[in-house]
């Protein structure tokens, strides 16, 4: 099968629509290039977790809310800046 588009001025290209409907590609999917063999694949992205979602929450919440916390960052940093 060979099914071509146009590139735009902005690099930009329309994926042909049985081309996504093999790849079972929507709206917002991401597309990934790779070379292989010398070739330039196109493939359905792949979505790499956050390796941290999983602790999100894990402390709760800082008793003081963000602006206690953004006073204490910024109490080191003069701690830092003095100790100089």
């Amino acid at each position: 099968m060979t099914k071509s588009s146009v590139l735009s001025s902005k690099g930009q290209v329309t994926i042909p629509q049985e081309v996504r409907t093999r790849l079972g590609l929507k709206q917002g999917d991401r597309v990934d290039f790779v070379v292989e063999s010398g070739r330039t694949v196109m493939r359905p992205g792949r979505t790499v977790a956050n390796p941290f979602q999983q602790y999100a929450g894990a402390l709760g919440t800082f008793p003081g809310g963000t602006d206690e916390i953004k006073a204490w960052v910024g109490d080191l940093r003069e701690e830092g800046v003095s100790s100089k």
